[in-house]
């Protein structure tokens, strides 16, 4: 996907500019569903988890839906163009030596934190970077902030981590290990 490519049958093709995937994994009835490879779980940039609706939420759900469905009268909310122009400005978003150094040492923390069998690859880092870019935009920031790395923090690493078996058995967990790498990382001033 990074490679704005794919191959379907030995046929390359290429993709649009705008081309991303989102995928949706529901842990429940999954019989006949395996987990992702390491190495296809890092070429997602973040993993996010929705968790449920408040009642209130739940009851406009059930409202939206009594006649229709809300996907049926959906209309684009920006144009292409604009989108193209979001993400050339998010590109522009200044990012300090020491920010990037930040997020490498954040990175390269997980290589060696207790209980991780196999941390995140430097493709962790190049994503961390573009989302705290866009995240910093969409804070009306023109540079990234500390604060930026340690919001996106857990959703751009943790899926990446292999965790131990061991560590896995004990309770620990992979965003509780970046947690734990954020405390004791320093953060530039």
């Amino acid at each position: 996907m990074a490679e704005s490519q794919v191959s379907i049958d030995g046929e390359l093709r290429k993709l649009e500019d705008l081309f991303f995937v989102i995928a949706t994994q529901n842990p429940v009835e999954s019989r006949g569903t395996y987990p992702l490879p390491e190495a296809q779980m890092d070429r997602f940039s973040i993993q996010l988890s929705l968790g449920y609706v408040s009642p209130e939420e739940e009851t406009d759900v059930l409202s939206d839906q009594m006649q229709r469905h809300p996907v049926d009268a959906i209309e684009p909310c920006v144009s292409m163009a604009e989108v193209v122009a979001l993400k050339q400005q998010a590109a522009q978003v200044r990012i300090a030596p020491e920010i990037k150094r930040y997020i490498v040492d954040i990175v390269s923390a997980t290589r060696s934190a207790a209980g991780v069998q196999l941390g995140a690859s430097p493709r962790a880092s190049l994503a961390m970077m573009k989302a705290a870019q866009a995240l910093a935009l969409f804070d009306g920031y023109e540079f990234v902030a500390p604060d930026h790395i340690q919001e996106i923090a857990v959703s751009v690493i943790a899926h990446r981590i292999v965790m131990d078996p061991q560590a896995r058995f004990s309770g620990k967990e992979a965003g509780g290990v970046v947690e734990d790498i954020l405390k004791s990382v320093p953060s530039p001033t």
